[in-house]
């Protein structure tokens, strides 16, 4: 039987040479005005033997930035650098997504570099600290909570940040809805006490987010849109009682859409299955994530629980991960004192196994 890691599949539109994907993870190496630069183009072309590569989170808006030098997808600047980015991956056969991250109430404001707004379903604030410039956790600012006629524009956000990254030639877009951040701040109960229409019960509270992923599909068509989460994550400040009684609401409503895949962060939780769950409904296929192994992620696929794999950390030291799989060599061990600062160094200066072998 052949290895289903290496075997290709298609998840909508995007066609995979591979079922392993990259994990998206926040580097803080954007350029000045939040826009791709060189270092990132080598990066995600360095490791474009990925069947899919997934990007770190990228601000839809100004208003969407919460920390240090990540990337933004609304200004004509930001889309042409991206565009390079696209560029550079396909000219090595891969393929590659957009992971659109608003981080709405989790922002130190110094992380910014102008003045912006910070938004959240309700006004309460992230319990979690957040890295500032210097690396050092900060608190966070108090957010405004949104108006419920602000959200219709808010949703036309996400979708023109979907068609930027189509724009710049990016293959398709992942909604983050995870860790804590806008979409997940609407779904959880800790950060989204509304007594509107958007709060309140779970079929409520997965108003706005459904409502943002159908714009994104009627924007670029739901085969090139994809879905982050990972219930009962605990990460800035969630609820992790009874995620279920959310998302399976959330997964029967977005069911229709036919997204391109479902990327769920496995909590692996004592008191649910959560795979399980996502199997039983929803017809979608699954990316699983969360500290695989080339083992595990096997046997994921092979009992059906996964169509498809990522890993997050083993690629940063690892540019060419695929290919030191598939030889069963030996892995890099990143420098975890280098993952959001040292410029080139930490980033783009790993080398493949063919130069270490050199």
């Amino acid at each position: 039987m052949s290895d289903p890691l290496f075997t290709p599949i298609t998840l909508g539109a995007l066609k995979l040479s591979n079922r392993i994907a990259m994990s998206p993870m926040t580097r803080d190496r954007a350029g000045p005005e939040d826009v791709p630069n060189d270092m990132m183009v080598e990066y995600y072309r360095q490791r474009a033997s990925a069947g899919l590569i997934v990007t770190e989170g990228v601000q839809p808006s100004a208003v969407g930035k919460g920390y240090w030098r990540t990337p933004g997808i609304y200004s004509q600047a930001q889309i042409d650098g991206w565009a390079r980015v696209a560029d550079a991956v396909h000219a090595e056969g891969g393929q590659i997504v957009m992971q659109i991250m608003h981080c709405g109430r989790v922002v130190v404001a110094a992380n910014r570099g102008y003045e912006a707004d910070v938004i959240a379903p309700s006004a309460l604030p992230c319990p979690d600290k957040v890295p500032g410039p210097d690396g050092v956790p900060a608190e966070t600012a108090m957010p405004r909570a949104l108006d419920a006629d602000e959200l219709p524009a808010l949703v036309a956000e996400f979708a023109t940040a979907a068609r930027n990254a189509r724009a710049a030639g990016i293959d398709g877009i992942e909604l983050h809805a995870s860790s804590g951040y806008l979409i997940n701040q609407f779904l959880n109960p800790a950060s989204n006490q509304r007594t509107d229409d958007f709060g309140g019960s779970p079929e409520s509270r997965i108003r706005f987010p459904v409502m943002v992923l159908k714009a994104m599909a009627d924007a670029i068509g739901s085969d090139r849109v994809g879905l982050r989460f990972s219930p009962g994550n605990p990460y800035n400040g969630m609820d992790v009682t009874d995620p279920a009684a959310t998302f399976i609401p959330l997964l029967k409503a977005i069911a229709p859409l036919g997204l391109a895949y479902l990327h769920v962060l496995d909590m692996g939780l004592a008191d649910l299955d959560t795979l399980a769950m996502v199997r039983d409904h929803s017809t979608t296929p699954i990316i699983v994530n969360n500290m695989l192994t080339a083992e595990k992620g096997r046997a994921l696929i092979y009992a059906g629980r996964a169509d498809a794999v990522s890993f997050g950390r083993a690629f940063i030291a690892n540019p060419d991960l695929v290919t030191r799989l598939q030889a069963g060599a030996p892995l890099a061990k990143p420098d975890y004192t280098k993952l959001y600062t040292g410029e080139a160094q930490g980033y783009t200066d790993y080398p493949a196994l063919d130069a270490t072998a050199g």
